[in-house]
């Protein structure tokens, strides 16, 4: 099945270099670009991507805010950030938007391509330095509902990088389970994105968070 991707940076020259690395892979397909924010929203709600490449600094709307709409409107929809630099404030406050992971515009071509496989699959994917940084920084919330035995599975397995069909065949149920499963920790947590769920099981020490060795 083919990853819908909208991009989204204010440089149509990176929109080309992106669409022109994303091309040569068979399973990824951009359907539409936007040039700032405002036309990410707008073209997330018409095309209904899988994933949204999100630059972080643009005007008329910046990268955060077009990410917290896009996430509380379209849960469906994950969203990679991209940034120039690796600055600690951007990367917490795409998480804290809603971010699934975030990627330095410098990422090799095939690196890019794994990690929107990984987010549109629902894999939190975060580097060690990252992870450290949002371990302090993302609290978790005061008085989160509590979760069912069921959810508590779910959520320890997506705090350990696991993607939506492992986590299927490891609970023996169906992949639309596991997204129904996801929704209703998001919300009972009151967090827009796996990856603020799993840094709340890794904060409570019902997980370790997975990370990733590069």
């Amino acid at each position: 099945m083919t990853i819908r991707i909208v991009l989204a940076d204010d440089h149509s020259v990176v929109r080309q270099g992106l669409r022109m690395f994303l091309s040569l892979d068979p399973e990824l397909e951009v359907i539409g670009e936007a040039a700032n924010g405002e036309e990410a929203v707008r073209m997330a709600h018409e095309l209904t991507p899988d994933v949204v490449l999100m630059d972080m600094l643009m005007p008329v709307m910046d990268g955060i805010e077009a990410t917290r709409k896009i996430r509380a409107e379209l849960p469906d929809t994950e969203v990679i950030a991209l940034t120039s630099v690796l600055e600690d404030n951007a990367v917490v406050g795409a998480v804290k938007a809603g971010a699934i992971g975030y990627l330095l515009k410098d990422t090799q071509a095939d690196e890019l391509c794994r990690a929107i496989k990984a987010a549109a699959a629902g894999q939190v994917q975060l580097s060690p330095q990252a992870a450290a940084r949002l371990m302090r920084e993302v609290r978790a919330p005061d008085s989160p509902q509590s979760l069912t035995e069921r959810e508590v599975d779910v959520l320890r397995l997506l705090a350990g990088g696991r993607a939506n069909k492992e986590i299927a065949r490891e609970l023996t149920i169906g992949e639309k389970t596991v997204k129904t499963h996801v929704s209703n920790i998001l919300m009972k947590l009151g967090v827009q994105s796996r990856t603020q769920a799993a840094l709340y099981a890794a904060q409570i020490g019902l997980a370790p968070l997975e990370t990733t060795s590069s």
